[in-house]
This record gives C-alpha cells, sequence and structure tokens, in this order.
C-alpha cells in the first residue's frame, strides 16, 4: 500500500459484512442521483479492486442487478444493507459506501454529484477511478 494511503474497516448494519478498503487522506465521494443510488441514498467512493478486501461475511451476499446487469449491487442478506458493490462504470473495482466506513468522517472527503439519471453521458468520468 502507498505511504499516503490508510487502510480503513467498514461493513453492514449487523456487523455480518466486513471489509477493509485503502483510500487517501482526501477522496471524492460520488453522490449519484441514479434510480438505485437516490432511492437509497448511497453515496460512494470507487477504487481498484486491489485497494479493496471483504473480511466476513461472504455467505451473507446477496446480489441484485438491474437494466443491463452490469452492475452487482451486494447488499446482506440480514440487515439488508450496501455497504460496497461493483459499479457498471468501474467493473474491475469497488464503490464503497462511505457512510458505512466506521472512520468514514475522519476523511477529508469531496461529496461531487453525478448525474447517473444520463449514465451513458457521464459514465466516462468515473471510468479512471478503478485504476490502481
Amino acid at each position: 500500500m502507498p505511504e499516503d494511503f490508510r487502510t480503513y474497516a467498514g461493513g453492514c448494519h449487523c456487523s455480518g459484512v466486513r471489509f477493509e478498503v485503502d483510500l487517501p487522506d482526501h477522496v471524492e465521494v460520488e453522490d449519484c442521483n441514479c434510480s438505485i443510488c437516490a432511492m437509497s441514498g448511497n453515496d460512494h467512493i470507487i477504487v481498484p479492486s486491489s485497494r479493496f478486501r471483504l473480511t466476513q461475511g461472504e455467505e451473507r451476499l446477496t446480489e441484485y442487478r438491474f437494466n443491463t446487469g452490469a452492475a452487482r449491487h451486494l447488499f446482506c442478506k440480514v440487515c439488508g444493507i450496501k455497504s460496497f458493490y461493483v459499479p457498471r462504470s468501474n467493473p474491475d473495482g469497488y464503490a464503497v459506501t462511505w457512510r458505512c466506513l466506521d472512520d468514514g468522517e475522519t476523511l477529508d472527503a469531496m461529496v461531487t454529484g453525478f448525474d447517473g439519471q444520463n449514465w451513458e453521458a457521464n459514465a466516462a468520468r468515473l471510468a479512471h477511478k478503478s485504476k490502481a
């Protein structure tokens, strides 16, 4: 892990699903207005898969796909929380739910709106986020 990164832990509401993610002190949080993010209030941080580790609860995850089926929305079967998912824009990475990080408030976070309702016109803006 690069020196300017720190490992953050997070998980779902019942703590059955746990993960670790390596993040810099300053992150950009995507506030997406697509149908699922808007309904669930999911603000997320996109990272390369090399910086994400599921540490507990794989057997508790259930998957939901819609529209093109490219995004893998992963929810805890027990509490229903989506603490991370594989985004359509970055199928080689993860989108970690900012509010599911144990110490997310310690991050210097810049929340940026993303127009997911017009995904095709805007997706290219996110493509670089899952690159190491």
